[in-house]
């Protein structure tokens, strides 16, 4: 019968991934407005290791209180800067050595699977609305979308980001092969 690890044994289980992650990752986020959805977007950022998060357009404030709801105390484990605009966001990624991936359904896009994901790799998603800006679609260096076959034609950004940071890190993890740990526990 299986049972839920101890939180030393995830600890020790987090422990081991780190150890085995050495590609950078880093999100540009732009006019994200609901902060619920901005908590929730900190938080897979924390749990994915992202090491530098750009907020531009009229994002919510990571600060907000309905973020910190949602986000748990992340806030404070992802550096994030803000930038007015998403030109500016996107030659800060590129000044720290990122390549930029827009997350949205657009001509020209390839499938997540498909998309240029290798390390050092800043993926950017958009407004909940509208998606990704022009500017942030012309800005980037590819645009990949995440295929559906269900009824319905988009995801909520918060969960959007989240499967294409684990995608991009399931990539490199891919490369250790039969390595990785199972959980153990005691």
């Amino acid at each position: 019968m299986s049972t839920q690890l101890r939180p030393t044994d995830v600890k020790r289980l987090n422990r081991q991934w780190r150890r085995r992650t050495e590609g950078r990752l880093a999100l540009l986020v732009e006019s994200v407005t609901q902060p619920f959805n901005l908590g929730s977007i900190l938080r897979t950022c924390a749990t994915f290791g992202v090491d530098q998060l750009w907020l531009t357009g009229n994002s919510a404030d990571p600060g907000d209180p309905k973020v910190g709801k949602t986000a748990l105390g992340t806030a404070a484990k992802v550096p994030h800067t803000r930038f007015a605009t998403t030109g500016e966001a996107l030659s800060a990624a590129r000044g720290d050595g990122y390549k930029v991936v827009a997350v949205e359904l657009a001509v020209g896009a390839v499938p997540l699977h498909a998309a240029p994901l290798e390390p050092d790799v800043c993926l950017a998603v958009g407004a909940e609305d509208h998606g990704c800006s022009p500017a942030l679609l012309s800005g980037a260096d590819a645009v990949t979308y995440i295929p559906q076959i269900g009824r319905v034609g988009s995801l909520n950004v918060a969960v959007a980001t989240a499967i294409a940071l684990s995608e991009a890190r399931r990539r490199e993890w891919a490369a250790l092969g039969g390595e990785a740990d199972a959980p153990v526990g005691g």
